[in-house]
């Protein structure tokens, strides 16, 4: 597949991951990391080998983006949704050779809300006139917060599954609390909800299977439940110092996130304008953000149903957004199965488990990875990305 504009991929509000850590052509030399500026090496398994990229801060105050508003910092779903769409009009105005190019949108984690809104303000441009003629084709959304009844209700038979809690504890507080885990109505329940997370609150939630590493890892409260608020960490304490994070934790990484954003030799280079953004951080939770669209459910039903195809994909050990959760909002739209639940293979292995539904809606988990799966099984998601962008069967 030859390099077109095929992705504009949106990072933000939740934790920022910069294109070095995820998709991205570059990554940190973590291993041979000692002290100064990071090194960056090449990413074998970069996105870019098949498709160009667009990686872009989102909402405004995010990463590097700003703005000479004041009010533009005040944003929220639907705003920043727009916002997106601006930005990528005047883009392609600036660069028409692109405009016919296949166009796909993506995002991870709680993009998930916010690339299907953005996508149905592209189609509804189109519809309503709109002389650009985007060449939209479909979206993705990975380990993606969706819809707050569906998210919620994914923690506990997700930590059941997965060995964390016992049978009687599970069966006990699906009783009590009627299968509603997110704000519990009774004592009962809210006293099972509390034995959940004694029992989880040692895991490491973006990723069952690792060691919980100093501020990496927000602990999860199924009484609090929703995801959007469980992604949040505080990282105003976050210490600088590498000694404190052991290589096996991926803190490290995030650690010379931190050190090659806010060097002065690098932000020169990438032209970053002095005075508009301090301090880079991972996460900005400073913003002013409006949670206004509690469900994108309607978006994704929306766009399918208008022939754009759309890849769902999860980390099958994120304990942060589910893939029970992911599976069962999927099944809400009523979507005839068209190829059933099977294994899909990278490399010789079984990489994961893959379902596709009309309406060119595929499923896919990935196998061992966690929030998000690009980050955790790089191989096997540049894989995932070549076939279903190709049209191929996962």
């Amino acid at each position: 597949m030859g390099h077109q504009l095929c992705n504009v991929s949106i990072r933000g509000l939740m934790p920022f991951e910069p294109v070095s850590i995820l998709a991205g052509p570059l990554k940190f030399d973590v291993a041979g990391y000692t002290e100064g500026l990071p090194t960056l090496v090449y990413n074998p398994y970069s996105w870019t080998k098949v498709c160009s990229i667009i990686f872009l801060d989102s909402p405004v105050g995010t990463g590097f983006s700003y703005s000479s508003v004041e009010e533009s910092y005040e944003t929220g779903d639907t705003k920043a949704a727009r916002q997106v769409h601006t930005f990528l009009r005047k883009w392609l105005i600036d660069h028409l050779e692109f405009l016919s190019n296949p166009l796909y949108i993506g995002g991870d984690s709680y993009s998930g809300i916010v690339v299907p809104v953005v996508a149905q303000e592209i189609a509804k441009g189109a519809q309503d006139g709109d002389e650009l003629l985007y060449n939209l084709k479909g979206y993705l959304v990975g380990n993606p917060v969706t819809d707050e009844k569906f998210d919620n209700g994914a923690f506990v038979p997700y930590a059941h599954g997965m060995g964390l809690i016992s049978d009687e504890l599970y069966e006990s507080t699906k009783k009590s609390c009627g299968g509603e885990y997110a704000s519990p109505t009774n004592e009962q329940c809210a006293s099972h909800l509390q034995s959940i997370n004694k029992c989880i609150e040692g895991i490491n939630t973006p990723q069952i299977l690792e060691p919980v590493c100093f501020f990496v890892s927000p602990k999860p409260s199924i009484v609090a439940a929703y995801s959007r608020r469980l992604l949040k960490e505080d990282i105003k304490e976050f210490p600088l110092l590498k000694a404190d994070l052991p290589l096996e934790c991926r803190s490290s990484g995030y650690l010379l996130s931190y050190f090659w954003a806010n060097n002065d030799t690098v932000r020169e280079v990438l032209n970053i304008h002095k005075g508009t953004v301090q301090q880079w951080q991972r996460c900005n939770y400073g913003l002013p953000y409006a949670h206004d669209i509690p469900s994108s459910l309607k978006f994704h039903l929306n766009l399918t149903s208008r022939g754009h195809r759309a890849l769902v994909y999860s980390g099958d050990h994120d304990m942060i957004v589910p893939f029970v959760g992911t599976q069962a909002w999927i099944r809400s739209l009523n979507f005839s199965i068209v190829d059933d639940w099977r294994p899909w293979s990278a490399y010789g292995q079984v990489a994961g488990f893959t379902r596709t539904y009309s309406n060119n809606l595929t499923f896919a988990t990935v196998k061992g990875a966690g929030h998000t799966a690009p980050e955790y099984r790089p191989k096997e998601c540049l894989v995932m990305l070549q076939r279903w962008l190709s049209g191929a069967p996962l």
